[in-house]
């Protein structure tokens, strides 16, 4: 069998497995515009919207911490399986929901299943990348991560102004991607395995232990603003602009990651250093923040863009070279639960920004919250970019 037909062989599990993790990330940011919906038909307030997404991340982080040594033990095929089902379910339940209990039952299972199956598949992929080139897989990684996320409140966003149904067409277009994700896992080939599977705590090796909190201040401090932006900063906008278009305020949260899409598959292009790549991330990440906390008193939509770009930018530069980075040093029988510990400190840093804003904003204003919070994650990125630039002893 020749190398090529090798490659070839590989490519298609390569690309399932970043597809489904791609629809994985669409399904789960489906109602990022349309909670201003939900909150004038079921009537919640402020906190309960902090709380709808809070419980999502709350389920999701213990999910990558449980689940993180799953696929290790029983393959990454029956755990794709397990979480596009479980995802499939999440979407039936926010579609056909007649309170804020069924967002709430919702919103659980979809980070239930993200949380199960997010590290299996940034694990897979290095896998199965056919040249085992770990920057093209962390390239994948990241691409299905911020393209799924952006696209997502970006066709929810269109769909909810101007077709019918807002409250279901879009999840239904999130069904059916599912169906078509897991048929094709399904088709692939099934993994040698022990079958059996204790939860354990997690762990990560001693001797890459600090690079690895080094590339995850990074990951966490970038996807932060990044969950900034899918949580808060549409109903921000609404207040700058005195616009509540849906398809507009789905946009600008996929205007932020479609930059970390573009931005990250140059970095591949140029074969851009992980080790240039987090500290050229994060300075673009302070030039954005700084932009949108100066868009409100300006009352300035060009600011608004900018934040969105060079936030998005430094969103893709550093998120791409910390995934390189912990592909290059999580050990192959652990791949899948060193992945999963660095996904969970993405996934704190997106939990904590979006809940500490909505409950300052309900506390003092909207803009106040995003300033505030802007501070404390340009103080993260200074501490990693110091961190990184500090020579190895």
């Amino acid at each position: 069998m020749t190398v090529e037909l090798i490659r070839t062989r590989r490519r298609g599990p390569f690309l399932v497995t970043a597809f489904a993790l791609f629809v994985l990330l669409f399904d789960g940011n489906l109602p990022a515009p349309l909670y201003g919906v939900y909150r004038e038909r079921f009537g919640f307030s402020g906190t309960e919207l902090t709380l709808i997404f809070a419980v999502y991340m709350a389920v999701l982080v213990p999910s990558l911490l449980v689940f993180g040594q799953l696929s290790d033990q029983v393959g990454r095929r029956r755990v794709l399986l397990g979480g596009l089902t479980l995802g499939a379910i999440g979407l039936v339940v926010l579609g056909a929901a007649q309170s804020t209990a069924w967002l709430f039952a919702g919103r659980i299972a979809a980070g239930v299943a993200l949380g199960a199956t997010a590290g299996t598949a940034a694990a897979s992929l290095v896998e199965l990348e056919p040249d085992d080139d770990h920057g093209k897989a962390a390239l994948a990684t990241v691409l299905a991560q911020s393209g799924g996320s952006a696209a997502g409140p970006l066709v929810a966003g269109m769909l909810a102004e101007w077709a019918p149904a807002p409250r279901q067409l879009p999840y239904g277009v999130g069904l059916v991607l599912t169906a078509v994700a897991a048929i094709a896992v399904l088709r692939l080939p099934s993994e040698a395995t022990s079958g059996r599977w204790r939860p354990q705590r997690p762990s990560v090796p001693a001797e890459i232990r600090a690079d690895f909190a080094r590339a995850s201040l990074s990951g966490a401090t970038v996807w932060a603003v990044g969950g900034l932006f899918l949580s808060v900063v549409p109903s921000y906008v609404a207040q700058l602009l005195h616009n509540h278009n849906l398809a507009l305020l789905g946009a600008v949260a996929a205007m932020m990651l479609a930059a970390a899409c573009a931005v990250q598959a140059v970095s591949v292009r140029v074969q851009l250093a992980p080790r240039i790549a987090q500290p050229a991330g994060l300075v673009a990440l302070i030039v954005g923040l700084a932009a949108l906390v100066g868009a409100f008193p300006a009352k300035s939509l060009l600011l608004v863009v900018a934040a969105a770009i060079f936030a998005g930018a430094g969103l893709g530069l550093t998120y791409f070279g910390s995934q390189a980075e912990i592909n290059q040093l999580a050990p192959g029988e652990r791949r899948g639960e060193v992945t999963a510990a660095f996904l969970t400190c993405v996934y704190l840093g997106v939990a904590a920004t979006a809940i500490s804003t909505g409950l300052l904003s309900d506390a003092y204003s909207l803009p106040t919250a995003i300033d505030i919070v802007s501070a404390v994650a340009v103080a993260g990125a200074l501490v990693g970019i110091g961190w990184r630039l500090k020579p190895n002893r």
